[in-house]
């Protein structure tokens, strides 16, 4: 038995039955002693089954004639009439039009920047990647993940420790921003809760107080120590993510 924590890809890698042998009788193991966490998994296994016998009779009906490869391969084969070949011109002019528009939206929009702009990328990188089953990380490995990030960013970063306040690295990844690569570790609870912790070198607020961030169901925190900024966002209200972002804080300034 290996010593990795489980987390939330391997639970649901246990209900599509994908894991490995090793892997699937460690998960077992684990469900056995976390009776909430098995009675969440059992909901989505019994989900699946039932997803499956509803489709199973579509799954064995024939394939649509106009689904057959042959009839496609043939079908592109044959010469476009006039009027199919003014559509495309149409396409291509409507395309050029609405791509001049995102030009001159560009031009003219006033860039963020600041606090503001790294809670921008905070947000958007957890709604990107903390949904994400299949690969929400990069680099799983905490030694190998601080060292890839570290000479990205071109400044050492400290990975913060939240198992203490029950929250596990799950890994991290580089994420590119308008202001340079950030450095992305995310987090999760046995519940499958999952955090985002973002920090990348700040042009502007370089030192700045932590400034809470509410964006729909996005919440959390972002501040900035000796030109380093950084963003903890989750799901929930901003408020019940103070004292992560704090402990976060208190870790960072000791590096």
């Amino acid at each position: 038995m290996s010593n990795r924590p489980i987390t939330e890809d391997d639970l649901h890698a246990y209900v599509d039955r994908a894991l490995e042998p090793e892997r699937e009788a460690e998960v077992v193991a684990y469900l056995e002693k976390h009776s909430d966490v098995a009675k969440r998994i059992a909901a989505f296994s019994d989900q699946r089954d039932l997803l499956r016998s509803a489709l199973l009779p579509i799954a064995e009906e024939p394939l649509p004639p106009q689904l057959n490869l042959a009839r496609i391969i043939e079908s592109q084969r044959r010469p476009r009439p006039p009027a199919f070949r003014w559509a495309i011109a149409a396409m291509l002019l409507l395309s050029i039009g609405g791509l001049s528009g995102w030009v001159i939206r560009g031009a003219t929009q006033v860039s963020t920047s600041g606090l503001t702009a790294l809670a921008q990328e905070a947000s958007e990188s957890y709604r990107v990647y903390a949904s994400d089953h299949i690969r929400p990380v990069e680099l799983r490995d905490s030694t190998e993940l601080v060292q890839w990030v570290s000479s990205q960013l071109r400044q050492p970063v400290k990975l913060p420790d939240l198992s203490k306040s029950g929250y596990r690295l799950m890994g991290g990844r580089v994420v590119p921003t308008a202001h340079g690569p950030a450095a992305m570790f995310m987090y999760d609870d046995d519940h499958g809760e999952r955090l985002v912790v973002l920090t990348r070198p700040m042009t502007s607020d370089q030192n700045a107080p932590m400034a809470p961030l509410a964006g729909g169901d996005v919440g959390g925190f972002s501040w900035a120590d000796g030109g380093m900024g950084y963003s903890l966002v989750g799901h929930g209200a901003a408020e019940s993510l103070r004292p992560l972002a704090n402990e976060v804080r208190k870790q960072a300034r000791s590096i």
